[in-house]
């Protein structure tokens, strides 16, 4: 959430930098009219607060003169001023509270290095590693592949659950778990990530913390219980959420945690895309890289982030490239998104398969997670930075396509093989 004063103070500059993000101007315009009024009561309530001061100091002075009669009725008076004052105090605090809800819909401030754009049109490459694999055959898609070697099985996991989810089976399965085991371990002793295995639900105010409630509420899935739980749609959710409403002090910063979880999401509004495989699930796991910083170093701590998240695929020798998001590409918390794109050869592109973000102190402020440097400071939002390294299933694709073979098996990458119990290669 952005800072209330410094919206307050600096209304244009703030929707000067939202237009950048294609946003309309209705929600500033409404905060402005509520502040407009919340101004105007507190000025009259320090009006009517001064008289009452002065009716009651000369309540004081009639009374050592004996005129208690008039005393008695500049009581009265006071007594109507106090009622108005309280009638005034109840209007400021429902003004604020309508700012507070209207920030709380409001995106974050894109940060200056961001490329400026309408949508992903806009996006910069920043650079690419390795090459694309070449192929004397036709290559085919990760369906085709699974389907064939009996590893993937979309037909049942739509009879059990329903339109994308997926099955995955014997060395399918051992691979995905490779995955999540090698990824774990590459950044926990390698990166010098804490690995940690937070919930798996959530509550209310852990997903206003990191932003998906309330404007997201319709892509997240929601449990039929009277205590408001929701499945986790990404394990920045709950690690982000750790030292909420707590103070940190300056030297434990920066922490770093790596955590796998399963995720969750309606994927609402996407129907027609990517229905076809596993790219896009209800039901995903990922490794999520997440970090609290100092806010001075918060950006030199995005571009390590990214570089660990990169780290995974240049072991597995998979060609990918890293592209800067634009100010209309970006998510609703983010102030500034690398997306690393893996290839993928059935598709002859690129395909999404991280976005490492630095949410500068938009997610601590809304989850009241602040630092205290030496000497007794006034405390400070820390700065939150979070990125999938890597979304599992999307990397498992990525296995399948790139080291794919002419007879249909797939060659594992050598990282993987001490993970996946002497299977070298995926065959039927």
């Amino acid at each position: 959430m952005l800072d209330l004063n410094y919206v307050r103070e600096n209304i244009a500059a703030v929707r000067a930098a939202l237009e950048k993000r294609s946003m309309p101007g209705d929600v500033l315009d409404k905060f402005a009219e509520a502040d407009s009024e919340r101004r105007q009561v507190i000025a009259e309530s320090d009006r009517l607060n001064a008289e009452r001061n002065a009716a009651s100091r000369e309540i004081g002075s009639l009374m050592k003169d004996g005129r208690a009669a008039e005393a008695d009725a500049r009581r009265k008076a006071v007594n109507e001023l106090k009622d108005r004052i309280a009638e005034l105090d109840a209007k400021r605090q429902a003004a604020e509270q309508t700012m507070r809800e209207l920030l709380s819909t409001l995106p974050n401030i894109p940060h200056e290095s961001v490329p400026v754009g309408k949508d992903e049109s806009a996006n910069v490459e920043i650079h690419r590693w390795g090459t694309k694999p070449e192929f004397d055959f036709e290559p085919k898609d990760h369906v085709d592949l699974g389907t064939a070697l009996g590893i993937l099985d979309l037909e049942r996991a739509t009879k059990i659950a329903g339109a994308r989810f997926a099955i995955l089976n014997a060395a399918g399965a051992r691979l995905e778990r490779a995955l999540i085991d090698f990824m774990l371990d590459l950044h926990a002793r390698e990166h010098g990530y804490l690995e940690t295995l937070p919930p798996f639900i959530v509550n209310r105010d852990a997903l206003f913390g990191t932003g998906q409630l309330p404007k997201f509420e319709q892509e997240l899935f929601k449990l039929e219980d009277e205590r408001g739980f929701y499945l986790v749609p990404t394990a920045e959710v709950p690690v982000t959420n750790y030292y909420r409403d707590e103070i940190l002090d300056a030297s434990q910063l920066p922490m770093k945690w790596a955590a796998y979880t399963p995720c969750f999401r309606s994927e609402a509004g996407s129907y027609g895309k990517d229905t076809r495989g596993v790219i896009r699930q209800h039901q995903f796991e990922k490794v999520e890289l997440v970090k609290y910083s100092l806010p001075e170093n918060s950006y030199a701590e995005l571009d390590a982030l990214t570089q660990n998240a990169e780290t995974v695929l240049q072991l597995l020798g998979i060609h990918y490239r890293v592209v800067a998001l634009s100010t209309g590409d970006l998510g609703f918390g983010s102030a500034k998104t690398y997306d690393i794109e893996v290839w993928l050869p059935s598709q002859n592109t690129f395909r999404e398969i991280s976005s490492c973000s630095n949410y500068e102190a938009f997610q601590a402020r809304r989850a009241n997670i602040r630092f205290r440097r030496a000497g007794g400071a006034k405390p400070e939002y820390v700065h939150t930075l979070n990125g999938s390294a890597l979304a599992v299933g999307r990397t498992w694709i990525a296995v399948l396509e790139n080291f794919q073979q002419p007879d249909g098996s797939i060659v594992v990458p050598e990282v993987l093989r001490p993970y996946m119990s002497g299977i070298d290669v995926i065959d039927k």
